[in-house]
């Protein structure tokens, strides 16, 4: 059916909005929880304690994205209302679970695994559930949903803070178990208008699968283009996540407490949401594959400002960067799905960003972890940012590539046609050919007889 263009998707729209928000809202405040675990299991001389605790946050930010191929799969079959549902439960307990844990390994697990794969499962499906609903208006729905994570990122550390000090970290962990317990509810209102797998291909009342093309569409990577976008953004993601989870920690290690640093998340925040906003617009005025130079000169720029965390020795210098790198965040975000849907086709979108975002948990995982092995052995960060800095250039300058080998590949689907056309052609003229020499001595028989 076509979308109603608002109606009950109106509620659809705000459950993805909250869905957005708490499950990036959270992640992105993991800056805050980080500096807490350290001091709640920082007893004793551990020189690798800031390894070990980066480990908890990559975990659950990777795992968000490495769930993401799968999931797209599982929405596929079962539908977006059962997906979302069952994960916001996962992450309810998983976030539940970590609330009663006394070390820090763990958390790993109920953190870094459990919690992360629920919300992974509770936020794809709230990206699909929208088309079902919205066709002319899905530009500005989707503006409005990912505004979500912007507005939590800008109040969640704040309100973590306040409950850190004031009731603990097992309790802060315990009141953000209602976040999920709302996105839990959020689910139920995804009433899908487009029948699943499980109606097209079993019939009522009976489940098949579909064959195994429809499961897992590979074929994508056969585009060059894609194959460069799928690899050089992975690539430039190695640091990407290290400020989000460092960058509390180097506050206090530089400034003490007299600092505020959660106004730095806020800044991030803050100027990502705009980015989001005004990158968006930009990109619809940029033709076909050229968008990528939008994420070209975003991880330039992020890259560069990561580098310039060590050289600020005043918190406004903090600040500044803060809002060029959020500014740039919002515009490597906004852009995913247009580059997408330039790159493979309507068609293949949902599982080329499922494909995607599994191949970026790698880097995102491993990112922050490594920036605390050099933080514990080096006794600062500033190496560990200036290291951060380079993969987002390098793989900027990768992406640099894909108009030229969008543009090649369009240029030989054109030519496909002609070629069909010529051999059309020719096999026709093959067959007057024979026909005109069968019938020529069947024509001389009959003037014989």
């Amino acid at each position: 059916p076509e979308p109603p263009e608002g109606g009950w998707g109106w509620v659809v729209m705000l459950a993805a909005m909250w869905c957005n928000g708490a499950v990036f809202g959270i992640q992105n405040s993991c800056g805050v929880l980080f500096v807490s675990m350290l001091q709640l299991f920082g007893g004793g001389d551990d020189q690798q304690l800031a390894f070990k605790t980066a480990w908890v946050n990559s975990l659950s930010m990777g795992m968000v994205f490495l769930c993401s191929p799968i999931v797209s799969i599982f929405t596929d079959l079962f539908g977006c209302r059962k997906v979302a549902v069952i994960g916001a439960a996962v992450g309810f307990t998983g976030l539940l679970s970590s609330s009663f844990v006394s070390t820090i390994e763990p958390l790993y697990f109920t953190y870094g695994v459990l919690f992360a794969c629920g919300c992974s499962f509770a936020y794809q499906p709230s990206l699909v559930i929208l088309g079902h609903y919205f066709k002319k208006r899905l530009g500005l729905v989707n503006g409005i949903v990912t505004a979500g994570s912007s507005l939590f990122t800008v109040s969640l550390p704040f309100l973590l803070r306040a409950l850190i000090d004031s009731v603990g970290l097992y309790n802060t962990l315990r009141a953000l178990c209602i976040f999920m317990f709302i996105l839990f509810l959020a689910g139920f209102t995804y009433k899908p208008l487009v029948s699943n797998a499980k109606d097209k291909e079993g019939g009522k009342g009976k489940f098949r699968l579909p064959p195994e093309k429809k499961i897992c569409n590979f074929s994508i990577f056969k585009l060059l283009s894609y194959r460069i976008w799928a690899f050089g953004i992975p690539a430039a993601l190695f640091g990407y996540f290290v400020p989000y989870v460092h960058l509390m920690k180097h506050v206090k290690d530089r400034f003490g407490d007299s600092m505020q640093e959660e106004v730095l998340l806020l800044c991030l925040g803050i100027t990502s949401g705009v980015g989001r906003l005004i990158f968006g617009r930009v990109a619809d005025y940029i033709p076909g594959a050229k968008k990528v130079y939008l994420q070209v000169a975003s991880f330039f720029f992020i890259g560069l400002m990561s580098m310039m965390i060590p050289l600020c020795h005043v918190f406004g210098g903090l600040i500044a960067v803060c809002l060029f790198m959020g500014l740039f965040d919002g515009c490597f975000i906004c852009i995913m799905a247009p580059i997408a849907f330039e790159l493979v086709g309507a068609q293949d979108v949902s599982q080329a960003i499922g494909f995607l975002l599994g191949l970026m948990s790698i880097p995102m995982t491993v990112g922050p972890p490594i920036a605390g092995f050099l933080r514990d052995h080096l006794g600062t960060y500033d190496v560990a940012f200036y290291l951060a800095g380079v993969p987002p250039i390098i793989g900027g300058a990768i992406l640099c590539s894909i108009p030229w080998a969008h543009e090649r590949q369009k240029l030989k689907e054109r030519a496909k046609p002609v070629d069909g056309e010529t051999t059309e052609k020719m096999l026709e003229n093959e067959s007057t050919l024979v026909s005109d020499t069968t019938e020529k001595p069947v024509k001389e028989m009959e003037s014989v007889f």
